[in-house]
């Protein structure tokens, strides 16, 4: 579907240049492309590490390595999160075959909030765009860790009846490459496309939504707040990348800018469509409004008390 999108797109420049002058064309396909090329590279790796997991890494070594108590395991999970240098695109199959391999749910999805939130690069990137801010980077891994093991502890009281991702079925006797090559051809294609999807919808929003509309909002933290949660999800920036657009937001509070950063890698446009085509309709529409939530009023705590 992403080759589709780009061939139109190409199509376009040569058969109707006068299209992409548009300044709402050319914007539209900018964030578009933006939004694809910031996220294919992480959403690789997310799905190379899904695969490792779905085919090397026995069922066992979970077991041994996460306590056994499902809430206890949920902030040892979202602790990990911090080992996987990636955004929230490559977090959805690495959570996806955690939970094939057995993972209480509670803790895959802890993994899924932290992942792209917490890890070394974020927390590097987040450190340069507020260089004189740096009260903001321990405010930003505080907030988003809290996000994680909340949600993942509700998550595990309350989603119990959302289904687990199907698992793949091998003929006897079919090699490990063999078994790599089918799951990391189904992630990519099912990601990829699910990316695009996202990255429409975000390139739409961000053309139909006037950013000098925020500024009515910016001088008041109760508006303030809900105003960057919502941009957040509309933009869906790469958690690598939105430090920098929440910097530029100068107008508003520190804390109403940690909240643009807590909420968008928790969920965003391309996030949802990622994860509706995962783990189906039934857990987005129950998943996306708790995670948004739950960010954004650890966010404020969190800002309050340190910002």
């Amino acid at each position: 579907m992403l080759l589709l999108a780009l061939a139109v797109m190409l199509g376009v420049k040569f058969f109707a240049p006068g299209l992409l002058s548009e300044p709402a064309v050319a914007a539209w396909s900018t964030v578009f492309v933006a939004v694809c090329v910031q996220a294919s590279p992480y959403l690789v790796l997310g799905v190379a590490v899904s695969t490792a997991i779905a085919v090397f890494v026995p069922p066992t070594f979970f077991q041994r390595a996460l306590p056994s108590n499902p809430m206890l395991a949920v902030p040892v999970a979202g602790m990990a999160g911090a080992a996987l240098p990636g955004c929230e695109c490559g977090s959805v199959p690495v959570a996806a075959s955690l939970m094939e391999r057995g993972v209480a749910r509670g803790a895959s999805v802890a993994f899924l909030l932290s992942a792209p939130a917490i890890n070394p690069v974020v927390l590097v990137a987040t450190s340069v765009a507020f260089a004189g801010h740096p009260a903001v980077v321990v405010a930003r891994a505080a907030a988003s860790l809290l996000t994680a093991i909340v949600v993942g502890w509700i998550w595990q009281r309350l989603g119990r009846s959302v289904p687990v991702p199907r698992r793949f079925t091998h003929p006897d006797g079919s090699s490990r490459a063999e078994r790599a090559r089918t799951v990391a051809a189904h992630d990519i294609t099912q990601s990829l496309g699910f990316l695009t999807i996202g990255a429409a919808a975000a390139a739409t929003l961000n053309v139909a939504v006037p950013r000098s509309f925020l500024a009515h909002f910016a001088g008041n933290d109760v508006v303030a707040i809900p105003a960057l949660a919502a941009l957040a999800i509309v933009l869906a920036v790469c958690s690598e990348a939105d430090a920098f657009v929440a910097a530029s937001l100068t107008q508003f509070s520190l804390t109403a800018r940690l909240a643009f950063m807590v909420v968008g890698p928790a969920v965003d446009v391309k996030l949802i469509a990622m994860q509706a085509g995962t783990f189906g309709r039934r857990f987005v529409t129950r998943f996306a409004p708790l995670a948004a939530v739950t960010a954004a009023l650890a966010a404020a705590a969190v800002g309050g008390w340190l910002l």
